[in-house]
């Protein structure tokens, strides 16, 4: 596995210029994030896709021409059409890669693991790429208190094979709640909406939207309840549980996902502080992250967990 970040940092102190009745203590107490990556002009997501699946294949000791597949997360590709996950497959150098992206939000790459996962046993491919990369600077309102403090950018990659040895990567659990449609939304850039207005009148369309005070209620129990169901299925007991590896949503979030579950909060990995949301991305990120930090053990039971917008949920368990 691998992950990747743009090379400029944004600070608290940057995107408070514009909210001057705020403070940095309030948002650090509000979301838990001190900071976070921005993409410069001449970053794109695909790059940092490269870098971070370049880190996985030197992880795992293969070559790019072993993939069979690559499958992209991500809700804001560099372009629509081609996919993302083409783009990649180009600049890797495996033009005749299956190629295709994927878009549940911030469950993205567990929706991606699970699919990779399935094609692998099912025989469609013996080597596949699983990535997510999300510039979410390029659709944040700077001037939206709601959401200025929250995205950042970044990627994420691993490779998934059926080989022995390795990281065992079990079922993944995919549900969702579309009744909750419109609690995280952007609705301008599709077929609906697919260009500003030339006044721009509707500009706000065209950035991430949310209604908190609804995504906060759904996600600690949306959180909790994949943690829950992923303990159920594999049959093991909270105390069996080594690590949690979240979507980076909100600190308080997952604070509360803590107490619901009864897993202690020293448990979860948290990368939110330096690197805040980055929808898809951010699992993958608090992964790759862990992983060079060395903070695993051979055979820690890890759960992966995610709340996006859709609703979608996903949680399920890897074993170091």
């Amino acid at each position: 596995m691998g992950y990747s970040v743009p090379r400029t940092v944004r600070a608290n102190s940057d995107i408070l210029k514009a909210f001057p009745d705020r403070t940095e203590e309030e948002m650090i107490h509000l979301t838990g994030i001190k900071e976070r990556r921005y993409a410069a002009e001449d970053e794109t997501a695909t790059g940092l896709a490269v870098i971070a699946v370049q880190h996985a294949l030197a992880q795992a000791g293969m070559k790019a021409q072993e993939i069979d597949g690559v499958i992209m997360a991500t809700l804001i590709p560099d372009q629509p059409v081609p996919s993302m996950a083409s783009a990649l497959a180009r600049q890797l150098g495996i033009p005749r890669a299956f190629a295709f992206d994927l878009n549940a939000a911030c469950s993205g790459w567990l929706y991606a693991l699970e699919v990779g996962r399935a094609f692998i046993c099912g025989g469609t491919a013996k080597n596949v790429i699983v990535v997510t990369a999300e510039l979410l600077s390029r659709i944040t309102n700077p001037e939206d208190h709601r959401t200025a403090f929250l995205f950042g950018d970044g990627a994420g990659a691993a490779i998934l094979t059926g080989q022995a040895g390795g990281h065992r990567l079990h079922h993944m659990g995919l549900s969702g709640d579309a009744d909750q449609f419109e609690a995280i939304q952007r609705p301008g850039g599709g077929a609906l909406c697919p260009i500003p207005q030339a006044d721009g009148a509707d500009r706000d369309r065209f950035y991430l939207q949310m209604d908190g005070a609804a995504v906060f209620k759904h996600a600690v129990v949306g959180f909790a309840e994949q943690i829950e169901r992923t303990l159920t299925r594999e049959n093991l007991k909270a105390e069996e549980i080594a690590w949690i590896v979240p979507h980076q949503a909100n600190e308080r979030i997952l604070k509360g996902v803590s107490r619901r579950v009864g897993i202690p909060y020293e448990k979860f990995v948290v990368t939110i502080g330096k690197y805040g949301n980055t929808s898809a991305a951010s699992v993958s990120m608090a992964l790759g992250w862990a992983a060079e930090e060395g903070i695993f053990s051979g055979g820690d039971r890890i759960i992966f967990c995610s709340v996006g917008a859709g609703l979608t949920f996903a949680g399920g368990l890897l074993v170091w």
